[in-house]
């Protein structure tokens, strides 16, 4: 059954074997399989067991990686096509606060190992100078981002559709822009620095914590391109904004996690 919402736009609010504002869906359990299958396959990779057959992890990290880019499509498109997100705010924006807390520890299992290399293997040799103006510029990029998506909902509850669109679009492009930034950064340090991820304990480390920032900024254009179309189609308005206010939590705790990476990562680094 579908019928027009409050404010003249059109939502789904039944869907096939669901009651009204109930929504099953299968998607983020395939992102998540994914995403473990390819974490376990590189962790194989990397430690190099005796035990384990030779194909086991490029089969892991092949299978993974497809299961996680195709749990995401499938969910952008299923998020897309249905709007299911604001019929349980409370669901939604609780289920969001404790994936966050949940991440914290993966992050603090980052930044613990970093912890017992400043310890017991510092200085790092050959390191490349990492706190330099493209980090700068990618900060000021995240930071600008938060801004401009709190200033987009704050336009959407006032009311002011075409504030909330910008807000919501420079976010987004400012997302992509930092990706492309952080991959430079990458570039640069490979082919000119010779920093590689084999380049010792603090290398791993770096690559580590940043990848795994850089997987959550890419996840987080994936949300932030979902609410843009659903946006474009005319989905929200200032009583209906939990897909806004939950892609809002998670960006701004993206936001706090790559400062610290700053702080403790590169200006850790130069400091000694």
């Amino acid at each position: 059954m579908v019928r027009p919402a409050e404010c003249g736009r059109v939502t789904t609010v039944e869907h096939a074997g669901h009651g009204e504002g109930e929504h099953t869906s299968r998607w983020p359990l395939v992102t998540a399989v994914g995403a473990a299958a390819l974490y376990v396959g590189a962790g194989l990779a990397l430690v190099g067991l005796d035990l384990v057959p030779a194909v086991l992890p490029a089969v892991l990290v092949g299978g993974g990686a497809l299961g996680f880019v195709g749990g995401l499509a499938g969910w952008f498109a299923e998020a897309f096509l249905v709007d299911y997100w604001d019929e349980r705010e409370d669901v939604y924006t609780g289920g969001m606060v404790l994936f966050l807390v949940s991440d914290v520890s993966t992050f603090l299992a980052g930044f613990v190992y970093y912890g017992f290399i400043r310890i017991g293997a510092w200085p790092p040799t050959e390191l490349p100078p990492l706190l330099g103006s493209l980090v700068v510029v990618n900060t000021l990029i995240l930071v600008a981002s938060s801004l401009t998506l709190h200033y987009g909902h704050g336009a959407l509850e006032a009311g002011n559709r075409r504030g909330f669109l910008a807000g919501l679009g420079v976010t987004t492009l400012l997302g992509v822009v930092f990706l492309g930034g952080q991959a430079l950064e990458y570039y640069e340090f490979v082919t000119h620095e010779h920093f590689t991820l084999a380049g010792g304990a603090f290398a791993t480390a770096f690559y580590g914590l940043t990848g795994l920032h850089g997987l959550h900024v890419t996840l987080g254009v994936v949300l932030l391109g979902i609410t843009l179309g659903r946006a474009l189609r005319g989905s929200f308005g200032p009583e209906r904004d939990t897909s806004i206010r939950t892609v809002s939590l998670y960006w701004h705790f993206v936001d706090v996690v790559w400062i610290l990476l700053v702080v403790v990562l590169y200006v850790g680094a130069v400091v000694g």
